[in-house]
């Protein structure tokens, strides 16, 4: 009997073990969460590949269209290049010659007209401050007129009308039988002789010349004329601001005077033929 209890014993453990090792686990208990689980992993993998294909076939397609775009650049060169090659040599020659005609027609009048501009501006800035300069200069300096031509400052050839002139006194008969030309400015005679023109004093006795002196004369102009020609030259060098009225009075002469000084010219503080070609009027 007691054999027999312990058999039983000995074999209700032995079941009991083999029980136990017969048990399933989790995944096998549950099979369909495992599969699930395997499913859903299996599914993450896929879109991960899914991306990174998407991803390399972006980015092959746009180093295909950008390939693309560059052969199709450089096929539309090379088919204008082919064009160009095509074409008669005279006709490329003759395109060529006028684009380069074009580009140096252009470039001569933008410096043709840039140099106007920049000259005119540039003259008319001068003439002003030189003028400015000038006038203020000579109003300090008070030129001296020169009434007097017999010293050897004034020796030459054009400048013996100054040195051997003398105030003639004579009726109206003996001017008109003496000259021929005769002229009247403001009132006064002046009479021509030798490319000069002079005073007349006595012509009208009581006449009184605001100048006593000869006046170089050019292009047959009275006396006065060459007076306004050299008044509105002066004024445009800086050297006069007084009135344009054709009368060589102490202002003229003074600004004369000064343009003869500043140029190294004998000052004559007349109008004699060096001070017209200084001022470029002869």
């Amino acid at each position: 009997m007691k054999r027999i209890l312990t058999a039983i014993c000995i074999g209700s453990v032995a079941l009991a073990l083999t029980a136990r090792g017969a048990e399933p686990n989790d995944n096998q208990r549950k099979p369909g969460k495992g599969r699930k689980a395997q499913a859903t992993q299996k599914a993450t993998s896929n879109t991960a590949q899914r991306g990174v294909s998407t991803a390399r076939s972006n980015r092959h397609t746009h180093n295909a269209t950008a390939q693309t775009r560059s052969n199709a650049v450089a096929r539309e060169n090379n088919v204008g290049a082919r064009r160009a090659h095509a074409l008669p040599g005279s006709v490329r020659n003759t395109n060529q010659a006028r684009a380069r005609n074009n580009l140096t027609v252009n470039r001569n009048r933008n410096v043709t007209v840039n140099r106007e501009r920049n000259l005119t501006a540039n003259r008319n800035r001068n003439v002003a401050v030189n003028r400015e300069r000038n006038i203020t200069v000579n109003r300090r300096r008070n030129v001296t007129i020169v009434n007097n031509w017999r010293s050897e400052r004034f020796s030459g050839r054009q400048y013996t009308a100054f040195r051997n002139y003398r105030r003639e006194w004579h009726d109206r008969g003996w001017w008109s039988s003496h000259h021929s030309r005769i002229v009247f400015v403001f009132g006064g005679p002046y009479y021509w002789n030798a490319g000069y023109w002079y005073p007349a004093w006595g012509y009208y006795p009581g006449y009184s010349y605001p100048y006593d002196g000869p006046i170089y004369g050019y292009n047959n102009l009275p006396p006065d004329q060459v007076v306004v020609n050299v008044q509105s030259q002066l004024q445009r060098e800086g050297y006069y601001d007084g009135p344009i009225d054709g009368v060589l009075g102490p202002m003229t002469r003074e600004a004369i005077a000064a343009f003869q000084d500043d140029h190294g010219l004998a000052v004559t503080s007349a109008v004699d033929e060096p001070t017209l070609a200084t001022l470029g009027l002869v």
